[in-house]
């Protein structure tokens, strides 16, 4: 599939081609291929705040709350068959890196180790985040210098393992190269030393099946904004395996963790299940839009997202080996499309200019530091076509040097 011809023919095919009709679609003619960084907005949606806003609220008014107050742990179960785990153990709250760090600070404070394990190519804010934990706790992050594109394996981990370590943390899916971490490998290795481990999906929740539970995994956070389609500031969610829900007590204790939070008690009494890691009152608007997405995603059915992610990120690979590597680039994912998530990362020396042409033609993909330009594959509403077509106009911005009008000055947002 390498002509657009076969784009085509792909595209006509494809069992879920009429999924970009739940998505608002203003131009047309846009190529949006930053979904691994904000989703697109599903129609749905504004239904769901509507009726939230309008009746809930405008109507209801705190009488609502008594369907509001368990919101994130329901859309915690709908959220679970997507990341592999059961019932009670997700939800939705917060934001990423807060709870980053509350899970981090459990799992540290529940073993006899004070250091983390993470490697380099992990989200900076996850390394931020971690290196103050391990700081507070004593401790100190060791950081895998993992392959740029691979990313840190079992051994790598292995080799940092010792009885000071009391954590591992990770991104599933790497946030430049897109390569998919070995969870079941590096959760045994783990294990064998005494740590947890805590995963970040947030590349990969909505793109690619992940299996919490089989690989026994101890902890996961990930937002819902990116393939889940949640919207700008969307809640984030946290897991926690159930075995581990009397054991670990999150260091920030708000009143909607407490076992009885209306009794307005003196004291604090975490709650006996997965509601024990939520800290304040929840943004009802913001999670309605998130249950849509989440919804949405299990609807389409994530096997067969993942199928198509694949073919898409393979087809993006093979033009790359065909036009765009004689044109300066090359490419910085994995090849083998059971190790790569939902995105393509090239790198060339003039990425961030030729980035800012790219978006002039119509196709909007995002550029990180140093040189690498990401081409996230959404696959509930990219298709085939619009990846041939997103190529073939980055092969005129080539052949034209049209890259060299750009000021090579940052902007804010890249």
């Amino acid at each position: 599939m390498t002509t657009r011809a076969e784009a085509i023919a792909y595209d006509e095919a494809d069992p879920l081609a009429g999924a970009v009709t739940e998505f608002v679609v203003a131009d047309p003619d846009l190529i949006y291929l930053d979904g691994n960084s904000l989703g697109r907005l599903p129609s749905r949606t504004f239904a769901a705040i509507s009726a939230a806003a309008l009746v809930e609220w405008g109507e209801g008014l705190v009488r609502s709350w008594h369907d509001w107050l368990d919101l994130g742990q329901r859309a915690g179960d709908r959220l679970a068959p997507l990341i592999g785990a059961g019932k009670s153990e997700v939800v939705l709250c917060d934001q990423t890196s807060l709870n980053l760090y509350k899970l981090a600070t459990a799992a540290l404070d529940s073993t006899p180790g004070r250091s983390i394990v993470t490697d380099n190519s992990n989200f900076p804010s996850d390394r931020y985040v971690l290196a103050e934990v391990a700081h507070r706790a004593g401790g100190v992050v060791r950081t895998i210098e993992s392959d740029p594109i691979a990313g840190p394996t079992a051994a790598d981990v292995v080799a940092q393992l010792d009885a000071d370590v009391g954590l591992v943390s990770l991104s599933h899916v790497a946030y430049r190269s897109g390569a998919v971490a070995d969870m079941g490998a590096i959760t045994a290795a783990a294990h064998a030393s005494g740590a947890l481990t805590l995963w970040d999906l947030s590349h990969s929740v909505g793109a690619l099946p992940v299996e919490l539970n089989r690989h026994g995994a101890d902890l996961a956070i990930g937002c819902t904004y990116k393939y889940l389609n949640g919207g700008p500031g969307a809640p984030a969610f946290l897991f926690v395996r159930r075995s581990l829900h009397d054991d670990l007590a999150q260091p920030i204790h708000g009143w909607f963790g407490h076992n009885e939070q209306f009794h307005f008690a003196p004291d604090y009494e975490p709650a006996p299940d997965i509601r024990r890691f939520l800290v304040g009152t929840p943004s009802i608007l913001s999670m309605q839009a998130a249950v849509e997405g989440i919804e949405l995603c299990v609807e389409l059915g994530i096997e067969a997202l993942r199928r198509k992610s694949q073919d898409l990120t393979g087809l993006l690979i093979d033009l790359h080996d065909q036009r765009l590597a004689s044109r300066g680039f090359r490419l910085a994912s994995p090849r083998q499309p059971d190790r790569r998530g939902s995105h393509v990362t090239l790198l060339h020396t003039e990425a961030y200019r030729i980035t800012k042409a790219l978006i002039d033609t119509g196709v909007i993909p995002d550029y990180r530091d140093p040189g690498a330009i990401r081409f996230g594959i959404a696959p509930s509403y990219i298709s085939a076509t619009q990846v041939w077509d997103a190529v073939d106009r980055l092969v005129t911005i080539m052949d034209t040097t049209a890259y060299t009008t750009y000021d090579v000055a940052r902007e804010r947002v890249t």
